[in-house]
């Protein structure tokens, strides 16, 4: 059975359209690097309460290996599943989809079975085809769930993508939003030129994924020209692995900057853009920057195990781990950035998640 985006819920198309903050869900593992499904089940329970307008599932953040292990279905119910028994307020549930087409599109027909209202697409698996190869694809996942585009950083696998890719991908009827997260400016703002090219701004959302620029990317307006005259178009909310930690301060960051938006007409005072360096700097730690991100899983585990929602910082390969390094930058943002860290409302609230 296929999902349209015309079949949604209301409620999650407004709350999309509106902006909302939607965490990469990591994956809790116990020591012998098996599924912890208490802490797992205690992760989505902490976005939930932190205010999350919705998860992203079996994306890069939960480990593409779950797929190797057999847990794909596994981790895609056991969210649903929390997240249902934890509250009855509307969230958008993404699934991450990848490989070729015939994996994306089975994938997909599972995240639809399961629930999800979208499916994340990487094109990692298709890096090397042409934009019209990339483009059939799409339309054909698109075909079983709506999508989530996704411009993903070359440095982790992403292909380049043009400006004219991402309007043939904006007119494809069954996408419901971008992930724009290249870390690279240029090509943030290749993607914003194709939406504005497809008249497509209004029904297709954008969403950061830039985690060394989410601040800034969810301030400011972008502005295309279309037929002579400017078209602004802003990102509504992030789908951020940076939003798997601190997450309660996030939703209240989201707020305070749409906050200022609305209030100043557009113009933004000091505090808010002067953020944008204090979280791109705790991003730095958490993604292990100074080592081409080889930790960024691992820091944000790092993280969420210094709260006491993690046991540890295990991934599905032994071979991913913190950087040299990281956790002492992880030590120096928290003494820095403290005040953006949300650890006592966690305190408060984790024998409850753990229960």
């Amino acid at each position: 059975m296929s999902l349209n985006r015309n079949d949604l819920p209301h409620d999650v198309l407004a709350l999309l359209a509106q902006g909302a903050v939607i965490p990469a869900h990591p994956l809790a593992l116990d020591a012998n690097r098996q599924l912890d499904a208490r802490r797992q089940r205690a992760l989505t329970r902490y976005y939930v309460d932190a205010g999350a307008g919705g998860l992203a599932v079996g994306v890069h953040t939960t480990q593409f290996a779950i797929r190797e292990r057999g847990l794909y279905e596994t981790v895609l119910r056991g969210a649903m599943e929390a997240r249902l028994a934890w509250s009855d307020r509307p969230m958008a549930m993404v699934a991450g989809l990848c490989g070729p087409t015939a994996q994306a599109r089975a994938e997909a027909r599972t995240a639809v079975a399961l629930g999800y209202h979208a499916g994340l697409l990487s094109l990692a698996a298709l890096a090397g085809a042409s934009e019209d190869e990339l483009i059939a694809h799409c339309e054909a996942v698109a075909g079983e769930i709506p999508l989530v585009g996704f411009y993903l950083q070359t440095v982790v696998g992403g292909p380049v993508l043009s400006s004219d890719f991402w309007r043939r991908f904006a007119l494809i009827p069954n996408v419901l939003a971008i992930k724009v997260a290249p870390f690279n400016r240029y090509r943030t703002i290749d993607v914003v030129r194709g939406l504005v090219d497809a008249g497509a701004e209004e029904r297709v959302f954008l969403y950061t994924g830039n985690d060394d620029h989410i601040v800034l990317d969810l301030a400011l307006p972008f502005v295309a020209m279309r037929g002579g005259e400017p078209v602004t178009v802003r990102f509504r909310g992030g789908l951020l692995g940076h939003w798997s930690v601190w997450t309660h301060s996030a939703v209240r960051q989201l707020a305070q900057i749409k906050a200022a938006i609305a209030a100043q007409g557009g113009a933004l005072p000091p505090e808010v853009l002067a953020l944008d360096a204090r979280v791109t700097d705790c991003n730095a730690a958490f993604f292990d920057v100074r080592n081409n991100f080889h930790g960024c899983i691992a820091g944000c585990h790092e993280v969420l195990r210094r709260q006491g929602l993690l046991e540890g910082i295990w991934c599905l390969d032994p071979a991913e781990g913190l950087g040299p390094g990281q956790s002492a930058e992880i030590d120096r943002v928290y003494a820095a950035h403290g005040d953006l860290a949300d650890d006592a409302f966690v305190r408060e609230n984790l024998a409850r998640w753990l229960s």
